[in-house]
């Protein structure tokens, strides 16, 4: 079991890893860059040009989201998993549950967290979601990290009797 009882001592972080930052955001603003250009350069009929420049800007907002996302830390202590800016995703006494399985549906390198109560829709792109009682944590993130933490998790809930 874990041996440092003091709540607040962060036992696990999980930061984006930076080439997937790179990767991830490069690849949404040269999709956006390409699908604009295609609507000025190329236009087609002024409703499907329309759709273009929607879809562009709304990659290029997508992107700037998932660059804000990704700039924080997530952080586990022996009472909850936080953001580096305050955001509590989930209380550890609100877990009944961890899924990390091939087959689980969870983010990519990451793991999946039920609650026994549902939490406000919400959306971190690379980096973690939240809908109903799951949360999902993951996405650029490396997988050891992940897989770190969601022992440490494993281990908590162990702790409390949960398997």
């Amino acid at each position: 079991m874990l041996n440092d009882q003091d709540p607040s001592t962060v036992l696990a972080t999980i930061t984006a890893s930076p080439g997937r930052r790179i990767l991830g955001i490069g690849s949404l603003w040269i999709l956006s860059l390409m699908v604009i250009y295609v609507a000025i350069v190329q236009p087609p009929e002024l409703g499907w040009q329309l759709f273009l420049f929607v879809l562009g800007g709304g990659s290029i907002w997508i992107a700037e989201l998932m660059r804000r996302a990704t700039a924080v830390t997530l952080e586990l202590t022996r009472e909850e998993l936080r953001d580096s800016m305050g955001v509590v995703l989930a209380r550890i006494d609100e877990v009944t549950g961890l899924d990390r399985g091939m087959f689980a549906f969870k983010p990519s390198n990451g793991f999946l967290l039920r609650l026994d109560n549902k939490k406000p829709r919400a959306w971190r792109p690379g980096l973690w979601w939240s809908l109903g009682s799951r949360i999902g944590v993951g996405g650029m993130t490396p997988a050891h990290e992940a897989k770190f933490m969601a022992e440490i998790i494993a281990n908590l809930l162990a702790e409390r009797g949960i398997d």
